[in-house]
């Protein structure tokens, strides 16, 4: 069958999923189907002692049932047991949902994809003007970040940039963060005004209208996407010259 190409005879280890990882645990290992595409219909399977197969309909006399048990969370099954490793490794429907099998190779990819983020993040982060290290942070704390000193908002960017690395990058090269956090701002600052409804912006001095938020919207990411428009070109800059 498909499933069975490039089968490598090896030692495995299975891990229970979610941080699961009591003392046993019994994986179910009868009345359990797997749907086989080639013959177009579900076939049983049930984990033996004493079969050369894990399907039903290819076992030959008496069938004596083995439990699948887990211990600590972890199942390690000698390479000598390849009925079970194949039943675990390509058949069973608790793979990926109620356990993983063990791959050293793409859980060492996996941790240096992660370093290699978190270094990027930590270099971004070293080298990031105040502005946009606030506009970040802004995202991730909230007002708060106004009242930080920028040593303190320095380190706060940093811890944030180890501990969510990929995060961090995203929010680094999202313009509209900066934009957005020049409307929060600018509100902060009594520059414009958004009414208590949450669905207008308006200039504080005179009242007048800005624009309107549409419904459902976060008001901040509206006035970020507004201030791209023609007209909001002209305010974004009026109200960069009143914010320095």
């Amino acid at each position: 069958m498909a499933k069975k190409q490039n089968w490598e005879i090896k030692d495995r280890a299975y891990i229970l999923k979610k941080g699961m990882s009591p003392l046993t645990f019994t994986l179910k290992s009868r009345n359990i189907f797997w749907f086989d595409e080639e013959k177009g219909y579900e076939r049983e399977l049930k984990n033996t002692r004493n079969q050369k197969t894990v399907f039903v309909d290819e076992m030959q006399g008496v069938q004596r049932l083995e439990h699948i048990v887990f211990e600590d969370g972890v199942l390690n099954v000698p390479k000598e047991k390849q009925i079970l490793q194949k039943l675990l490794s390509l058949y069973h429907p608790g793979l990926n949902k109620v356990y993983y099998e063990f791959d050293a190779v793409a859980e060492a990819e996996d941790e240096l994809e992660i370093i290699e983020y978190e270094v990027d993040a930590l270099i971004a982060a070293r080298q990031m003007d105040v502005d946009q290290a606030e506009a970040i942070m802004r995202v991730e704390i909230g007002s708060s970040v106004s009242k930080m000193t920028s040593k303190e908002l320095k380190r706060d960017l940093l811890v944030f940039a180890r501990n969510n690395p990929k995060e961090f990058l995203e929010l680094a090269n999202d313009e509209n963060v900066a934009i957005r956090n020049v409307g929060i701002k600018a509100v902060e600052a009594n520059v414009i005004k958004l009414s208590d409804d949450q669905r207008t912006f308006k200039w504080a001095s005179n009242g007048r209208k800005l624009m309107t938020v549409p419904f459902d919207e976060n008001p901040y990411s509206a006035l970020a996407a507004w201030f791209k428009t023609d007209e909001g070109v002209e305010v974004y800059g009026a109200i960069e010259k009143k914010l320095k």
